[in-house]
């Protein structure tokens, strides 16, 4: 029988983990072990120049609000995307507002309705910075056809951050109408009364509930994985600091390039969950260690040695898959891209330098602040013996296991052949705010408000009478289809007659068949036979049908780019990582099977009605368009957490002398309770953003909650030990011609004198905890 190490003696694979022979000179400690042990001998370096790098950052970042956010005109693709840009560019800044006024019994013509309109318009000419204020008595499309509403017009000119400020005046002098006149609803609706309200009271809001929220569930959850306080507040606090530092860092970034707004719940929640992750493979290491009998810091440098190196090597792992968003060509995506590697980055080298420092300071008194009852449950969780009986009963059937397993995860993951991206209506919206409930009266008062295509021309000058004359060739046609097209032509010009804009009002809300019909007849015949035989003229169709249809197509022609970016970037790093080119692929498959099932899952959930009670949503029989690349990114690098956690104790227990079975039996064993533990941190955090209001923000929080929920339970816990039982050495397999590969140490360097405990095929089980 081999005789393995600790009070028996080293076993020769302790010496030379490739098994080549006799004992090899010791090798310089890597990367992670030597971080580890340098911030713990120099703790105050490392502790204050980690909170002097979260205050600066948090500081020059102007206390982590991003000051330069991308306009909707800048984050658009295809025609629809360069037309909205041009008219960006080429017309004053300003927001389009709009007054609504109606009466219940009274019509427009009537001498108290023109009292009452003639107030509101005085109201607006007398408050500062509203321009153009235009009555519905000038233009007979501002009355309704039932008399009984009209709209009036005003401007608010400026950017988008400028009319955010500015639309307060207006908005207060129509309120002020409103309380003035009881009988009439009064209220205000435009681009920039939408957009301050929206802000306000829906993502301003969803953020701080996330926020509050996810804070005290991630520290119930780590005190319960702990058992005390102490344990569970270090991850907690290296995490949100990571996040303020990042979101911080942010903000000089938005200055060289524009970010989306919804970056900062986009980097709290990656934050949060890699944050947390990172410190509990660190902590739940230094504390096993020092469970078999190391001392403080003997434990410390076997944790950063192998957990640490665990931990770098996952951190690289997930910023590569982030960057496979650069390559979605899409301005909010790389957005997306910069602040969850920045993040990702920031948490990982807190988690390789400070936390160490910290724990190597705190020593065992990490241990305080015992949560009262957690002993006594972990205790009985410990006869419970759950995961090493699934482990134990897979290992024997590893075929029936990865049948079952794997038909589930595939059954789950058909529904994503039907997958429709769209858009969300306004009726996907909240439904009791204010402006929402203002948009719906208006739709219904006003048929053709309900939306409209933008043709957009580009001329020498767009005032010659060659395009004059195909602007009415186009709004004859339009005319002649009453079924696509509800209203009158409208056009504006550019100050410097180079751009005109031409709104085409069409049937449905913008997303419905209607609309995308009228848009297809715009782009593929009516455009092109009035435009398209004149010469240095460009016509552009935008609205949201074209830019929902030109986001799709983006999307179906970048997918191959980032596919192939982020699989090979994966299989490359595991190929160095475990020199082995099985791993690798096995890792890929399986992590395409769990996205796949999340994809399948969102599908059942949000394109059918029976969740919509459940979640509190309004289902809009579709999937958001951005959702299925930015998960497949995200979760293909978050599920190499688990994988690369895991495979770094098998590999370890392999490389000391076990079989691949035994290894994979041992790792898994030990690593339950910290994945376990990681696991419900994750899908806790993911699964608070499915309680927003937005219907974004609940669609990827069920997509990845669900998809972290499967990989750390049915893919880390039954399709991978069943897949390498089923392999044994084959796991291990690199072609001859692989053999200039770098051997990376994956377990202390016997150099430093650290020699590990022995192993048993069979350890005692680690309880899973939660």
């Amino acid at each position: 029988m081999r005789t393995r190490s600790g009070l028996n003696g080293p076993d020769r694979n302790d010496l030379n983990p490739s098994g080549n022979g006799g004992p090899q000179p010791p090798r310089a400690q890597n990367l992670a072990a030597r971080m580890g042990r340098w911030s713990a001998q120099h703790r105050k370096k490392a502790f204050f120049g980690w909170l002097a790098f979260v205050v600066v950052a948090l500081v020059i970042g102007m206390g982590g609000t991003p000051t330069n956010t991308l306009v909707d005109q800048e984050a658009g693709v295809g025609d629809s995307g360069r037309a909205d840009e041009t008219v960006y560019d080429a017309f004053p800044k300003k927001a389009d507002e709009e007054v609504l006024v109606q009466s219940e019994t009274l019509k427009a013509d009537a001498p108290e309705f023109k009292a009452v309109v003639s107030d509101v318009q005085g109201r607006l000419g007398d408050t500062e910075n509203v321009k153009n204020v235009i009555g519905p008595y000038a233009n007979a499309n501002s009355i309704s056809p039932d008399g009984h509403s009209v709209l009036i017009d005003y401007e608010v000119p400026g950017d988008a951050d400028e009319t955010s400020d500015r639309i307060e005046a207006p908005v207060a002098a129509i309120d002020a109408a409103a309380k003035a006149h009881p009988e009439f609803f009064i209220d205000a609706f435009g681009s920039a009364s939408i957009e301050k309200e929206f802000d306000e009271e829906v993502l301003q809001k969803d953020f701080q509930k996330a926020e509050v929220t996810s804070l005290p569930v991630t520290l119930i959850i780590l005190a319960i994985a702990f058992g005390t306080l102490m344990a569970a507040g270090v991850p907690l606090l290296l995490a949100l600091t990571a996040v303020a530092a990042t979101l911080g860092l942010i903000g000089p970034i938005s200055q060289i390039s524009p970010v989306s707004d919804s970056i900062n719940s986009v980097v709290l929640l990656i934050g949060l969950a890699v944050g947390v992750d990172y410190c509990l493979f660190y902590i739940r290491r230094e504390r096993e260690e020092r469970a078999a009998g190391r001392g403080p810091e003997s434990a410390l440098n076997a944790a950063a040695a192998t957990s640490g190196r665990a931990v770098l090597i996952s951190g690289v792992t997930v910023m590569f898959a982030m960057g496979g968003m650069y390559l979605g060509g899409d301005p909010d995506f790389s957005s997306f891209a910069t602040g969850t590697i920045l993040v990702v980055a920031v948490a990982m080298l807190g988690s390789l330098t400070v936390l160490p420092a910290v724990l190597s300071k705190l020593g065992d008194r990490i241990e305080k602040g015992r949560v009262p009852l957690v002993g006594r449950v972990k205790a009985r969780t410990v006869t419970w013996n759950i995961w090493p009986r699934i482990v134990d009963r897979v290992l024997r059937r590893p075929v029936l296991s990865l049948v079952v397993a794997g038909g589930f995860l595939v059954a789950l993951a058909i529904p994503a052949l039907g997958m429709h991206t769209a858009e969300g209506g306004t009726d996907t919206l909240p439904q009791d705010l204010a402006v929402v409930q203002t948009f719906n009266r208006v739709q219904d008062a006003f048929p053709s408000e309900n939306s409209a295509a933008q043709v957009v021309i580009v001329a020498d000058d767009v005032s010659a009478a060659p395009i004059n004359a195909a602007v009415r060739q186009l709004g004859n046609e339009t005319a002649k289809n009453a079924e696509l097209f509800t209203g009158k032509l409208e056009t504006d010009v550019s100050p410097d007659l180079t751009v005109m804009t031409v709104d085409v009002p069409t049937a449905g809300d913008g997303i419905e068949e209607s609309s995308v019909r009228a848009m297809e007849e715009l782009r593929d015949n009516l455009v092109p036979a009035a435009f398209g035989s004149l010469d240095g003229v460009r016509a552009d169709v935008s609205g949201d049908a074209a830019a929902t249809a030109d986001f799709n197509d983006n999307m179906k022609s970048h997918l191959p780019y980032v596919f192939g970016f982020v699989l090979t970037a994966a299989f490359l790093l595991l190929l160095v990582t475990f020199r082995s080119i099985v791993i690798p692929i096995k890792a890929i498959l399986l992590n395409l099977l769990s996205v796949g099932a999340a994809y399948g899952v969102l599908v059942l959930v949000f394109q059918n009605t029976w969740a919509e009670g459940l979640l509190n949503f309004t289902s809009s029989d579709a999937i958001t368009p951005w959702l299925p690349l930015f998960l497949f990114v995200v979760l293909f690098g978050l599920s190499m957490d688990y994988h690369v956690f895991i495979l770094t104790r098998v590999r370890e227990a392999h490389d000391r002398g076990m079989s691949t079975e035994e290894a994979v039996s041992s790792a898994i064993k030990k690593t339950a309770g910290v994945v376990t533990s990681a696991a419900v941190v994750m899908v806790a955090v993911f699964a608070i953003f499915a309680t927003l209001t937005l219907l974004d923000f609940k669609q990827m929080g069920v997509g990845l909650a669900v998809a972290v929920l499967l990989d750390a339970t049915i893919v880390r816990g039954v399709l991978l030990p069943a897949s390498m039982k089923l392999l044994g050495d084959w796991n291990w397999y690199l072609p001859k011609w692989l053999e200039w590969l770098p051997v990376v140490s994956p377990e202390p360097d016997v150099g430093e004198a650290i020699t590990l405990p022995a192993l048993e095929p069979d350890p005692e089980p680690e309880p899973a905890h939660v």
